[in-house]
């Protein structure tokens, strides 16, 4: 059973999203459903999709980021948290400009042809100084914390540095130590 998204008012702009299909439907692109809307691929990876929402109804292209938008229509629509995602957004049927949309969507192919994609930014957790001076008068715990993988370090380093009285993150420290001894990462048993 599919799951139903409360934002989805596809429903309100049926024709209107027809004849974007019927555009869509002249290039390679192939239809899929994912996260219960269509969405287009070219050999696999997502391209545009569509979706209705209650004042507008849109095109989105994955990697709408890296396409020039000569006409200006693009829209991020998360600013601040949305990287490569552009929305063009319409309010009528007629604002659909078929020779227009079939540009973008050629330029769209073209930069998944590049393989062009915008990389997410690693975060990086600091060792906490409660951890940090447990390393530095401890050298086997040192030792056994530089061979754990990136990931277990930061779980350890989140999960001291969010206790915020210095009496929680020593008891926490005291109960993480031999876990790190062991090779063992904070949440492997949720793995």
């Amino acid at each position: 059973m599919e799951k139903e998204n409360k934002w989805d008012s596809s429903h309100l702009w049926a024709e209107e999203l027809d004849t974007l299909k019927a555009v869509i439907n002249k290039t390679p692109l192939v239809e899929t459903i994912k996260w219960g809307a269509p969405v287009y691929t070219f050999n696999g990876k997502n391209v545009l999709g569509l979706l209705g929402f209650k004042n507008f109804f849109t095109l989105w292209f994955y990697k709408g980021f890296f396409l020039k938008d000569e006409a200006g229509v693009l829209v991020n629509a998360n600013e601040g948290n949305t990287k490569s995602l552009r929305q063009w957004r319409f309010t009528s049927k007629e604002e659909i400009n078929e020779k227009l949309i079939l540009q973008y969507i050629t330029e769209a192919i073209e930069v998944e042809k590049a393989g062009l994609e915008i990389k997410p930014e690693k975060k990086v957790v600091p060792v906490p100084q409660a951890l940090q001076a447990a390393l530095d008068a401890d050298p086997a715990l040192a030792e056994a914390f530089g061979k754990l993988t990136p990931g277990r370090q930061k779980d350890y380093n989140e999960y001291i540095a969010s206790a915020k009285q210095e009496k929680t993150q020593l008891a926490r420290l005291e109960k993480i130590k031999p876990m790190i001894l062991e090779g063992k990462g904070l949440n492997d048993k949720y793995k």
